[in-house]
């Protein structure tokens, strides 16, 4: 299978490189950034491919797309792309409703797989947080996040996609909107991540943590997800991590 990496400069972009390369039976098609990195015309890892900007002409020959970049950049991507049906798997946070609005509209083109987080397990972490919420509706629930002290102090787009998720399940048991939950932001050092789901019952409390060790199982878990874009070819549209773990 062959694979572009769109963000390949990016902190999770080259794990996926490091990955790809090291894997038998996945070839890199192409290293893409952006047009001001100074790797722009070196080769990667001493190979034939080098480090290059998307552009209009792009012709890469590759199977799937998988895009850790930008949301600017992600979006300029689709663009450029156009109407070729090459499915992509999208990585990149930090989307504006109007920006994922847009990125949906794309998917009419292509088979798109979109997550907030590819770390693998992350996916049965999150639905067990809301199946505690849906049988346990009255626990007030609270969020937590801690990541490398050069991320942005402001919850990320796996906090949020935790929240929604808390709400959405406490909403459906109880009938009405259930509050938003709070996120606690936390920056230290080089943690790579750490995300919690609480649940305060009064006399008790349940504490739901999931820890990322390394930057590679993002890049593991978003190469398993082109894996099943190649292998199952699902219909245009934009799909969850979740389908990628249905029969």
């Amino acid at each position: 299978m062959r694979i572009a990496v769109m963000g390949a400069s990016g902190r999770v972009g080259t794990r996926l490189v490091e990955l790809v390369l090291a894997s038998p039976g996945l070839e890199l098609a192409a290293a893409l950034v952006s047009p001001r990195s100074a790797l722009v015309g070196t080769p990667v890892a001493g190979g034939s491919i080098e480090y290059r900007p998307s552009d209009a002409a792009m012709n890469s020959h590759c199977d799937v797309i998988v895009d850790f970049s930008s949301p600017a950049a992600s979006l300029a991507l689709q663009g450029e792309v156009g109407e070729k049906p090459i499915p992509m798997v999208i990585g990149t946070t930090g989307f504006s409703a109007e920006e994922d609005a847009a990125l949906t509209a794309f998917a009419a083109h292509r088979p798109m797989v979109v997550s907030a987080n590819f770390a693998l397990g992350f996916e049965a972490f999150r639905q067990i947080a809301g199946r505690f919420a849906r049988l346990m509706p009255g626990g007030e629930a609270g969020v937590g996040e801690v990541y490398h002290a050069r991320k942005k102090a402001e919850p990320s787009g796996t906090s949020r996609w935790l929240a929604a998720t808390v709400r959405e399940a406490r909403s459906a048991a109880m009938g009405f909107d259930a509050p938003e939950p709070d996120i606690r932001v936390t920056r230290e050092g080089d943690t790579v991540g750490v995300n919690e789901v609480r649940f305060d019952l009064g006399s008790a409390e349940l504490l739901l943590s999931y820890r990322v060790h390394t930057l590679a199982t993002y890049a593991e878990g978003a190469l398993a997800a082109a894996q099943w874009l190649a292998a199952r070819r699902p219909a245009n549209g934009r799909y969850a991590l979740a389908d990628t773990n249905s029969n």
